[in-house]
């Protein structure tokens, strides 16, 4: 029987040095929030971590006004196994659930879930993970080659955010209100919000599935989403090699060396032209194969200093100039409107018109023109100067009009 206390003792004390203590947790720049003053309360060992089950330090906080308050769920060795936040468990470099993520990378991560072997697998990760700066992932993450990881790179940055999505740290709905019996008003902390659908497939999410990549609603909708996504087809006529990128933003936030050095690598440049207070650039290349190749391989691709940029083909003066009004916006053609002259009929000519039967119907103009000219004094009417309003035919005079003079006022 002492003998059996001493075993339970020892693993007792062995499983307590493996509790997990931490200063600061490991968040996304989402669920910390956009407040740089925030408050956290720290708790030692006072969760349990939703995937290995061991207790480990959680922290409490506000992301920001009006925010629901949110909490670590793993502890920070499960959070570097997977390279997850320890509360959305979103990949903390692209900011992307971790199904896309390993379908990205090809990569068939069979971790143990439950048991002796889980407990295994944790400790060794943890021996290896001691050794590094902190900073590398661990798991099946620290084995991609590079080839894979650069292939993978630009498709995850093309269907990743570019900034933050504080929306995801909104309160919950209140059940209560969608009953009908909530009574707190507006000391509510939840929202009183009808769902827009009760059957939505992302109202059934789990935390497990999430951090293990399977059947995740919120993968599979960003994955039909990239799916779907359209792509850049090249104009038929052969001589346009020019290529338009926009959304550099603000003047001298992208120059042209850093345009130049990213196109540059895709074939010989005949010009480069930016426009700083139009946030755009116009890429000419000396072959169409090259500019091709750019447009494929930079079209929802392209991200400069942070900032992902829009490449569309450049318009031919030519087109532009039957396409385009005196400002540069687009003309879209009316429907209804004919877009050929035709000779009026029969009907509708006036008796003893000499206008020939085959002569081209001409619209009346869209607005008339008034010239601003007004009689002198003695003439009638007032002049541009006075407080009546002045038209030509009040002068009688003009026009052949008849009638009494006007007086002046």
């Amino acid at each position: 029987r002492g003998f059996r206390m001493s075993l339970s003792k020892s693993s007792y004390n062995y499983n307590r040095k493996t509790w997990e203590e931490a200063d600061f947790p490991i968040l996304c720049e989402t669920c910390l929030g956009n407040n740089p003053y925030m408050r956290m309360v720290k708790d030692k060992f006072g969760a349990e971590c939703k995937i290995c089950e061991r207790p480990f330090t959680n922290f409490r906080w506000q992301p920001g006004k009006g925010a629901r308050y949110k909490k670590t769920e793993l502890c920070q060795t499960c959070a570097k196994i997977k390279n997850v936040c320890q509360t959305c468990m979103f990949d903390l470099e692209y900011g992307l659930p971790v199904q896309v993520r390993d379908h990205a990378l090809q990569i068939t991560d069979d971790l143990p879930k439950e048991g002796v072997n889980r407990d295994y697998f944790v400790q060794n990760q943890e021996r290896m993970l001691s050794h590094t700066d902190g900073t590398t992932p661990g798991g099946a993450l620290a084995n991609i080659g590079t080839d894979t990881a650069s292939a993978a790179h630009d498709y995850l940055k093309r269907i990743a955010r570019t900034t933050p999505y504080y929306k995801r740290n909104a309160p919950h709905i209140c059940s209560f209100f969608v009953k009908g019996e909530c009574k707190r008003g507006e000391e509510c902390p939840y929202r009183h919000e009808k769902p827009s659908d009760p059957d939505d497939p992302l109202s059934n999410q789990n935390i497990r599935d999430r951090y293990y990549g399977t059947n995740d609603p919120v993968a599979d909708k960003i994955l039909n989403r990239a799916k779907a996504m359209p792509s850049l087809q090249p104009p038929d006529d052969k001589s346009v090699t020019t290529l338009y990128v926009g959304g550099l933003g603000p003047e001298g936030a992208i120059n042209e060396k850093d345009l130049r050095d990213f196109f540059y690598q895709y074939g010989e440049l005949r010009s480069l032209n930016v426009l700083g207070p139009k946030g755009c650039a116009f890429v000419t290349y000396t072959t169409r194969e090259a500019a091709e190749m750019a447009a494929e391989r930079s079209f929802n691709r392209i991200n400069i200093k942070n900032r992902r940029l829009t490449i569309r083909w450049g318009i031919p003066q030519a087109q532009k100039g039957n396409t385009t009004g005196g400002e540069g916006r687009p003309i879209n053609p009316v429907p209804s409107l004919p877009t050929t002259s035709f000779p009026v009929p029969e009907s509708l000519r006036p008796s003893g018109s000499k206008r020939p039967s085959d002569s081209p119907f001409v619209a009346p103009p869209a607005k008339l023109v008034v010239p601003s000219v007004a009689p002198g004094k003695g003439r009638g009417g007032a002049g541009p100067s006075g407080s009546r309003i002045y038209y030509p035919s009040q002068d009688p005079q003009r026009l052949g009009a008849k009638g009494d003079v006007l007086e002046d006022d």
